[in-house]
C-alpha cells in the first residue's frame, strides 16, 4: 500500500487534514481505513471481485452472458443457469478460457422451483459459496400484448418469469450471503418499469413490480445490498426479433447520445452495483438508457 497520506476535507468544518493508509477487511474486500469511521476503498481494489463467487440467471446470452463475462473480468468465478444449457455452458467454457475463473453451467426453467434449487446448490457446490446473485431470466410480450386479448394464465406466466423467479433465486441464495456476512444482489429491471408504451401493459407492470421488491428487499435483507439494473433499448436476441430499421431510427431520434445500448453497457451497471464501488448502495434502481427513452 502507499505510504503518501491523502488529502480529504474535513467535516463538518471542511479543513483539509492529511489521514494515513491503513489497510483493513470490508465485507471480504481489501478496503482502506481514512479516518475513524470513514472507510473508503482502495482504488487498485475498487471494481475487484476476486474471491467472490456469482449466479448470473439467464446468463447464456445478451445481457446475462455480458454481466457474467464483465464479473470474471474482475476476477469472480462465475455460475451461469439458463434454459439454453448447451448455451450456458459454451458460455462458461469461453468465460474460464479468457478471463481464467471458476466457471459452471447449469440447464434451468427459472419457472420451476426444484430446477432453481438445483442450479443455486450446484453453484454453490461448483465455487465453494455464491456472494453476488444477478437475476436477469425473464421476459415477455412487451409491445405485443393486447389488452383484450391478455389471459390470467399469460399474465401469471410473466409475473412469475420476472418476478417471482427474483425472489425464488434470491431466497435460495441468501444462506450462503448470511453466511459470509454480506453479499450483493442484482435484479434487472427494464425502462418498461417507469414509462408509457403501447401494449405493455404486463411486461410494464411486471418489470415496476421488480423496482418495488428491490426496495423492498434492501430493507429487509441487509447488510445484503440489493439494486436494480433497468435497461432501455439494448441490441440482443431479444431485440433484434423485433426491431425493424424504422423503429430505430425512431428510438435514436429520442436518445442523447445517439446509438442503442450493448449488453455491455448494462454489464458495467451490475460490475458497478456487484462490486465494492457501490458499498453504501442499496434499494436502488438505475436506468441505463443512453439518456432517452425508447418505445418500441
Amino acid at each position: 500500500m502507499p505510504s503518501a497520506p491523502l488529502l480529504l476535507l474535513g467535516f463538518p468544518a471542511f479543513q483539509t487534514v492529511q489521514i494515513p493508509f491503513r489497510e483493513r477487511a470490508f465485507h471480504g474486500y481489501t478496503a482502506i481505513k481514512f479516518s475513524e469511521g470513514v472507510i473508503g476503498v482502495g482504488i487498485e481494489n475498487i471494481v475487484s471481485l476476486k474471491g467472490q463467487a456469482a449466479l448470473i440467471t439467464g446468463g447464456a446470452s445478451g445481457i446475462g452472458k455480458a454481466s457474467a463475462m464483465m464479473l470474471a473480468r474482475a476476477g469472480a468465478d462465475v455460475a451461469l443457469a439458463d434454459i439454453d444449457r448447451k448455451g450456458a455452458e459454451e458460455a462458461a467454457a469461453e468465460i474460464a478460457a479468457k478471463y481464467g475463473v471458476k466457471s459452471a453451467a447449469f440447464g434451468c426453467d427459472a419457472l420451476s422451483e426444484s430446477e432453481a434449487s438445483e442450479a443455486v446448490s450446484g453453484a454453490a457446490d461448483a465455487l465453494g459459496t455464491i456472494n453476488i446473485l444477478v437475476n436477469n431470466a425473464g421476459g415477455g410480450g412487451g409491445g405485443r400484448e393486447k389488452f383484450e386479448r391478455l389471459t390470467a394464465a399469460y399474465i401469471d406466466r410473466i409475473f412469475n418469469l420476472n418476478v417471482y423467479s427474483i425472489y425464488r433465486f434470491s431466497r435460495l441464495a441468501l444462506p450462503f450471503m448470511r453466511e459470509a456476512g454480506s453479499g450483493a444482489i442484482v435484479n434487472i429491471s427494464s425502462m418498461a418499469s417507469v414509462m408509457s408504451g403501447v401494449n405493455m401493459s404486463v411486461y410494464s407492470a411486471s418489470k415496476a413490480a421488480v423496482n418495488a421488491l428491490t426496495r423492498q428487499m434492501a430493507i429487509d435483507l441487509a447488510p445484503v445490498r440489493v439494486n436494480a439494473v433497468a435497461p432501455g433499448a439494448i441490441k440482443t436476441p431479444a431485440l433484434a426479433s423485433l426491431l425493424t430499421k424504422e423503429m430505430e431510427e425512431g428510438m435514436l431520434k429520442s436518445t442523447p447520445l445517439g446509438r442503442l445500448g450493448e449488453p455491455e453497457d448494462i454489464a458495467s451497471a451490475v460490475l458497478f452495483f456487484a462490486s465494492p464501488m457501490s458499498s453504501w448502495v442499496s434499494g436502488q434502481t438505475l436506468i441505463v438508457s443512453g439518456g432517452g427513452v425508447q418505445i418500441l
